[in-house]
């Protein structure tokens, strides 16, 4: 009986240590992470591989996530809401820029600071937005570039 007894006790610290590091996983991997913070949206012409989750980064670090896209009915632009930590104040005069991590990595929304006293508050808009540009169009530049020569 005592074999069963040790077997049973092995069996069950497989058991927690698979639920220790799943929940580690899952607290890491940034599924479970509720930013609480302020809002900003920002308008871009093409956002092409951004999604709702994408990271928003100041100085490589992360500072916040797009929570939400829709699209402007008139101008046809893609406005981004934005959920920023409310550790981070960013000046109102700065510019975000649709990065990619690496050659064919994620694309993250890149926040370059400007150089304001006035911090923006909650809902406030950036003004000065740099949408995507993806290798096609650079190919077909290039292309159009050497045929018209």
């Amino acid at each position: 009986m005592k074999e069963g007894t040790f077997e049973t006790l092995i069996g069950f610290s497989v058991i927690a240590v698979a639920i220790c590091f799943f929940i580690f996983a899952y607290t890491t991997s940034g599924l479970s992470s509720h930013v609480s913070g302020y809002n900003l949206s920002a308008d871009f012409q093409n956002i092409e591989g951004i999604s709702k989750g994408a990271d928003v980064k100041l100085a490589g670090i992360k500072i916040g996530v797009v929570e939400d896209i829709t699209l402007e009915s008139e101008s046809y632009y893609a406005i981004l809401k934005l959920k920023i930590n409310n550790d981070i104040q960013i000046p109102n005069d700065s510019s975000a820029i649709i990065s990619t991590s690496g050659l064919i990595g994620n694309k993250f929304i890149k926040i370059n600071p400007g150089s304001s006293d006035d911090n923006f508050k909650n809902g406030g808009k950036i003004r000065y937005t740099q949408s995507t540009m993806n290798i096609e169009d650079l190919v077909n530049k290039l292309v159009y570039s050497m045929t018209s020569k």
